[in-house]
């Protein structure tokens, strides 16, 4: 079953969904680029880790004395009378408190048979990489040391939530990215953008000057971990995406989504 949208499906960009849609199309790409690469090149499968907090916030209540006054039973127009009764915290609270998680990330790198030199480079972002925290900074880190390198650099974004990686100079509004890196070409760098309403552009793998460059069809091979993952059971159509889309394309979604009967 495919998707009812045309490129990427923004129900999918869920936390709850994220995760699982992420290893399985770094898997699917893997699988899809190994057999026309080899016998130069081999596709592993690496993985950065580390440790970050969990999303659970700390939550207290304020240390305050509650103070509630009670009139006496016999209380006339010139005089009252009243007492203060102060109710003391002294009884725990229940409260969260951030929590380390091990963060594992997988990336792909495409490596040449012989010496082991990574070639390429491809990064599909996720949410930790887009939002302040150890997860951007430990992406920053590697993203800097392939930079500073001669391997390429494949990054796909398809992420409309959280802060775009660093370019230099106004970066051109877009829901969706994929930028493309050239170690002979920097600092230039192609950058493909689309919106919802449109299919993840194709690209071409950037490899040594000397070999034939696989086109990569990102939507097919998106197309296929939708359907092998049976997302279609998964995602309430009914409700909203969140991140919420702009309201011209909330429109758009909704008039697409009842027309093909999925509301």
């Amino acid at each position: 079953m495919p998707s009812p949208f045309p490129g990427m499906d923004p129900y999918l960009e869920h936390s709850e969904l994220w995760a699982e849609v992420h290893s399985r199309l770094i898997v699917n790409l893997a699988d899809f680029l190994g057999p026309q690469l080899r016998p130069k090149y081999r596709v592993a499968v690496e993985k950065r880790t580390y440790t970050d907090l969990s999303d659970a916030a700390l939550v207290g209540l304020p240390d305050v004395a509650v103070v509630s006054r009670r009139s006496t039973p016999n209380q006339n127009s010139s005089t009252t009378s009243s007492t203060a009764t102060v109710l003391t915290q002294n009884e725990p609270v229940t409260v969260k408190i951030p929590m380390p998680e091990e963060v594992r990330e997988s990336y792909l790198e495409i490596r040449e048979i012989g010496t082991g030199a990574v070639v390429t480079a491809i990064e599909i972002l996720s949410p930790k990489n887009k939002r302040a925290g150890v997860g951007r900074q430990a992406y920053s880190r590697k993203r800097l040391e392939v930079l500073g390198s001669f391997t390429h650099l494949v990054e796909i974004d398809l992420l409309r939530g959280g802060k775009p990686m660093l370019i230099l100079g106004e970066r051109p509004r877009s829901d969706y990215n994929i930028l493309i890196s050239r170690s002979d070409k920097r600092p230039l760098a192609q950058l493909y953008r689309f919106g919802v309403r449109e299919k993840i552009p194709v690209f071409p793998l950037p490899l040594t000057s000397t070999d034939v460059e696989p086109i990569v069809d990102l939507q097919e091979l998106f197309t296929q971990v939708y359907d092998r993952a049976s997302f279609d059971l998964a995602v309430d159509y009914g409700s909203e995406p969140v991140p919420p889309l702009k309201a011209n394309d909330a429109v758009w979604a909704a008039t697409l989504l009842q027309e093909s009967g999925w509301r």
